[in-house]
């Protein structure tokens, strides 16, 4: 089979957990081409995804003051029609010069207008399709999305969220799955292929990474301030923008590195944003988790919840985020005790069970 898998590049997660799978389905022997832009594609190419193609962004995602900006997103996102429609020309040209059995979706909407218009089976990979945090339910762009994506979804053949099923589902105030559509939804579990037992675990560090938004680098220098306060501490600290703050004897500032799972096995906790890749990196590796929250942002709301309910960590609303607060924050996610889940995780098998549903409806796309 030949598949395409069209990720979003807002964030480094899309492409982490399209690059398990897609690299699973190579494994097959199937052939599998990646596009994407920004993050995605830098992410991709500095993996040497091989078939990689660059492709229009979709939407833009902004923020000011370290932290997720809704107004400055919609803003951002006025054209948000046209490019859409750009993005779906620049996959149709793909679909029709490589002629496809399946496109893979992974939150990338004008990739599934392409593939219905070329009549190819189209998979739609998302942990999210509710967009109400905690106690927010009024507001009317969250409410408009809500209707506006889950009835976008019923073009996919089928959607697949990467997540485990209950009762370990991370997403689960994310996803609300419609009346009626029970059979279209999949919770396959996570497409990690990682086993913890690989590398030596040890409680040594504050691993701490934000993805490479620019908007972030407030919280990164309140971090590293904490960091001069606190020599008992190490900062293990990651971010994929421009710059960051300059490292020092207990704050080790990186870049981009190979193998981001090595320094994860060697924290004590790991201070995120509560994007869903990272959250399952981090209970697999049993590390507690400290969630600062974008004060806007429904997704990170519902993920802290979920982790704070199953006792895998603590969060933090970013608004109230001060170097005191944090300080308190990290001592108090040094004392949580996440529940073992990398026995489960291999009998799950969420690359293997995602596979399948992608195989079985571009095999049926041909009769």
């Amino acid at each position: 089979m030949k598949v395409l898998f069209v990720v979003c590049g807002e964030g480094l997660g899309h492409a982490s957990r399209s690059l398990h799978l897609g690299h699973y389905l190579q494994q097959q022997g199937h052939s599998v081409h990646f596009a994407g832009y920004g993050k995605s594609y830098d992410f991709m190419e500095q993996h040497k995804c091989s078939n990689l193609h660059h492709i229009p962004r979709e939407v833009c995602l902004e923020g000011e003051d370290g932290f997720f900006s809704l107004k400055k997103t919609l803003l951002c996102s006025k054209w948000i029609v046209l490019d859409m429609a750009l993005s779906a020309i620049s996959i149709s040209r793909l679909i029709s010069r490589h002629r496809f059995d399946c496109v893979v979706c992974d939150t990338m909407f004008g990739g599934v207008f392409a593939a219905r218009i070329h009549r190819v089976p189209v998979i739609f990979i998302t942990n999210q399709n509710h967009f109400n945090g905690p106690g927010s339910t009024t507001n009317p762009v969250w409410i408009i999305l809500n209707f506006l994506v889950r009835r976008y979804l019923r073009l996919a053949s089928q959607i697949i969220v990467p997540d485990y099923p209950p009762p370990y589902t991370v997403s689960e105030y994310n996803v609300i799955v419609p009346p009626g559509e029970e059979r279209d939804y999949h919770f396959t579990g996570p497409f990690l292929d990682l086993d913890p037992g690989r590398y030596t675990l040890t409680q040594s560090t504050i691993f701490t990474s934000f993805g490479g938004e620019p908007y972030k680098l407030p919280l990164y220098q309140m971090l590293r301030d904490i960091a001069d306060r606190h020599k008992e501490l190490f900062f293990d600290v990651f971010y994929t923008g421009t710059t960051l703050p300059e490292s020092s004897e207990n704050f080790a500032s990186h870049g981009y590195v190979p193998n981001l799972y090595e320094h994860l096995a060697r924290a004590r906790i790991a201070i995120v944003h509560g994007g869903l890749t990272t959250l399952h990196e981090a209970m697999l590796f049993e590390k507690p988790v400290l969630i600062i929250m974008d004060p806007n942002h429904p997704e990170q709301q519902n993920n802290a919840r979920k982790i704070v309910d199953m006792g895998a960590g603590t969060s933090v609303d970013g608004r109230l985020a001060t170097c005191d607060v944090l300080e308190k924050k990290i001592a108090e996610t040094m004392g949580c005790c996440p529940r073992p889940i990398r026995n489960i995780h291999p009998m799950i098998d969420g690359r293997k069970k995602a596979a399948e549903i992608i195989l079985g409806a571009a095999n049926r796309g041909q009769h």
